[in-house]
């Protein structure tokens, strides 16, 4: 105790030649507000010091019990320092929709993405062109099967005449998921109003029966991670077999070809250790022996091979395939490979950064979150933002959360 009724700390650096305050610094609690401004004190002057700097400045004149939490505590509300560091919310990994897991016809769920450019011959021979092309992919949701289009442009028409290729040779899906590009969204517009326009004029089929369209929040590619890893597989094998060398556009859909019945044939799952189990499960397996109108069977699984009938012995092979894809596939999606747990939590109110890609983060646009849209599971991933032009949904992924008043003061 000093003159002051102050406690000191003592130490073993009595016999130094440092000044008194050096040698035996007051001691205080971490937990009162007044330490806490000591901190933030310092922590400006300095130039926004970080935690270790922090608490070596404070440990000239105080000592701070617990005060290697409080520093780490200061640095984390700083607000500008949260705007420097432009860390985004990481929410819970959501659970898987039924889509994914239930069992249906191949391509009856699909999600879409585009990949390119590729640059391509015009023509054979000489005063050919190189022009851009691109590549559609189309992926099943349920079995993970491929479909893989030559597309010679980004307009809307293009992509209608890509997904009516498609339609004539897998199906016509019940739902179609993509990112919020601009082509997919015109053609959703027009398949759509011309379904509703001319419901009368169509078949009885197209008049029941329409294809809903459905699009992932803006700026969230982990929303359809899916066709996404689609896309990387597609070109992880069309860049290593195209090189530098430049294709005619009929190579090119050859290529896409080749390459789709080598995406259909890889193993869904891990193959087992067992001797006897000589095939593994692959998308392929789901593709064959399938009409696109055909009708839902009776189970044929537990009855004797010798008792049936040819087509009955086929159906019994596809029901096979789809037992073993409800308990090897099903089995590999149950658990979480990343973002097991919600890290930060955002609230109504809360003061937020908006990411933006070619921006750092001093640059990223500020608003307030205005509404939250919390999934099945109760966790929230996609928020309304308020901001100066308006307002924007965005995922969690793209928000930087600010601290506030109230948690510089806990």
């Amino acid at each position: 105790m000093d003159e002051n009724s102050l406690i000191r700390v003592g130490g073993r650096i009595n016999s130094s030649n440092y000044s008194f305050e050096k040698k035996h610094p007051i001691l205080l609690g971490s937990s009162h507000y007044l330490t806490r401004l000591l901190f933030v004190r310092e922590h400006i002057r300095n130039f926004h010091a970080g935690p270790q700097l922090l608490l070596a400045t404070l440990r000239e004149t105080v000592w701070p019990i617990n005060g290697r939490k409080l520093a780490r505590s200061v640095v984390k509300h700083c607000e500008t320092c949260a705007r420097v560091r432009g860390e985004t919310l990481l929410p819970k990994m959501g659970d898987l929709p039924t889509n994914r897991i239930s069992v249906d016809f191949p391509f009856k769920s699909v999600g879409v993405d585009y990949a390119g450019p590729f640059y391509i011959m015009n023509r054979k021979g000489r005063g050919a062109k190189l022009v851009k092309c691109y590549l559609c992919v189309f992926i099943c949701l349920r079995f993970k099967c491929v479909h893989l289009e030559a597309v010679s442009d980004l307009s809307k028409e293009s992509y209608i005449m890509t997904f009516r290729r498609f339609v004539a040779r897998r199906g016509k899906p019940a739902e179609v998921f993509s990112d919020n590009g601009r082509n997919f969204v015109a053609a959703a517009k027009e398949l759509s109003n011309f379904l509703n326009q001319q419901n009368k004029s169509l078949s009885e089929f197209a008049a029941q029966e329409g294809i809903n369209f459905k699009f992932i929040p803006v700026y969230a590619p982990h929303f359809g991670g899916i066709w996404e890893a689609g896309v990387k597989s597609a070109k992880y094998h069309i860049k290593r077999v195209m090189g530098n060398t430049h294709l005619t556009f009929e190579e090119f859909s050859t290529l896409m070809a080749q390459v789709e019945a080598i995406l259909n044939s890889r193993p869904l799952c891990p193959m087992s250790s067992s001797p006897d189990d000589l095939l593994s499960l692959s998308p392929g397996h789901f593709l064959i022996g399938r009409p696109l109108s055909a009708l839902p069977a009776s189970s044929l699984e537990d009855l004797k091979e010798t008792s049936l009938n040819r087509y009955a012995r086929l159906e019994q092979i596809r029901q096979h395939f789809w037992r073993r894809w409800q308990r090897e596939y099903i089995s590999e999606l149950q658990q979480r490979t990343k973002w097991k747990t919600s890290k930060v939590t955002l609230n109504v109110g809360d003061l937020v950064l908006i990411q933006e890609e070619n921006n750092p983060p001093l640059n990223w646009r500020m608003g307030r979150v205005t509404q939250l849209f919390p999934g099945p599971d109760g966790v929230s991933r996609v928020a309304e933002v308020y901001t100066t032009k308006g307002y924007m949904r965005r995922p969690l992924v793209r928000l930087c959360r600010l601290p506030s008043s109230d948690q510089l003061q806990s």
